[in-house]
């Protein structure tokens, strides 16, 4: 039988990472698109590509079963929007484009939560949900973009489509959400954390992400309910955002938060902070959690039902919040980083 030729975008990043193992254990011909200069394991094939070069991210869809297109710039402040849009959305034009040209039969794109998010609260809200109608970041609109045209994109010239939603990903091998919180707890600056009350969350362990990007490329087929589709990925475990983020501190033994600031504080300090960031060009991948969009995901209700992804997909969460973050601050303290 012959392997599946499958390409992940972005297959050098944190998610990406997984994703790669899961396919390269399911028996695929893997390979790798991503800016890095370095591959995530030696036993792929490795292709470094802008996917802003229109010519080079289709070249690389030639020959190939299903892409993975998990590539993206995670920017929640309002400055470099002209590099987010075009990453996010020229480059999910570009694969999409290669896809059609070259007669891919499934595409499955990483999206996100934040492309139903309006600064209010969601309680277990489901993919009814509206589109976001209100800006929020150059990172949200240029997502709800490029979901958009992949989805309708389904069943044109034989490709089938599919979008995942994950919501706050962590587990072993993030360089963004964790680290930056225990960077400013040993540097003894998340001494309060933001809003008043106790809003709920749901966070997602990564291996369930890549799970459920298996689960919708299997089913991706003829007549299939999940074509053309998008699916909320959690835990399905909605908890409040700084209780989380407690757990994690006491596992690793690191000072509890004291107390909380109000919103309108916090986030009159976020626009300050990403004003002065503007000024001086505007800083990617380095939020440290002081956007106006972040304070705002802290400060509201923002979870969701999965159970369109268990109905659909045969989606289940494999690994729970609690042994997430066991086997999370193993290894941070296994590699140094705790």
């Amino acid at each position: 039988m012959t392997a599946t030729k499958s390409v992940v975008t972005g297959g050098s990043g944190f998610i990406g990472r997984l994703l790669v193992d899961a396919l390269l254990a399911r028996g695929d011909d893997v390979t790798v698109v991503d800016f890095s200069e370095k591959p995530p394991r030696p036993d792929v094939r490795f292709l470094r590509v802008d996917l802003r070069d229109a010519d080079k991210t289709r070249a690389f869809c030639a020959g190939q079963d299903v892409i993975f297109h998990n590539a993206s710039i995670v920017h929640t402040r309002r400055s470099r929007e002209e590099d987010v849009w075009a990453v996010n959305f020229g480059g999910a034009r570009n694969v999409l484009a290669g896809c059609r040209e070259h007669g891919v039969a499934r595409l499955v794109y990483v999206s996100s939560a934040s492309a139903v998010y309006e600064g209010r609260d969601i309680e277990n809200g489901d993919e009814s949900l509206p589109y976001s109608r209100i800006s929020q970041a150059p990172y949200a609109d240029s997502k709800i973009a490029a979901e958009k045209e992949i989805l309708q994109a389904n069943g044109k010239g034989g490709l089938l489509t599919c979008a995942i939603r994950p919501h706050v990903v962590f587990g072993p091998g993030d360089e963004r959400f964790l680290p930056a919180i225990l960077q400013r707890a040993k540097t003894g600056r998340l001494k309060y954390g933001v809003g008043l009350g106790r809003k709920l969350s749901d966070f997602t362990y990564a291996s369930n992400v890549a799970d459920a990007l298996l689960l919708a490329d299997e089913k991706l087929v003829p007549g299939s309910m999940a074509a053309g589709h998008a699916y909320f990925i959690t835990n399905g475990e909605p908890m409040g955002f700084w209780d989380f983020v407690s757990q994690i501190l006491a596992r690793l033994r690191l000072p509890p938060i004291r107390g909380r600031v109000p919103f309108p504080i916090a986030y009159a300090v976020a626009a300050a902070y990403e004003a002065v960031d503007t000024l001086r060009g505007g800083t990617l991948n380095s939020e440290d959690g002081l956007s106006r969009f972040a304070i705002r995901y802290m400060c509201t209700h923002h979870y969701f039902s999965i159970a369109r992804a268990r109905r659909d997909l045969g989606y289940v969460p494999a690994v729970s919040i609690a042994d997430g973050i066991e086997r999370t601050a193993r290894h941070l303290e296994q590699t140094g980083l705790a």
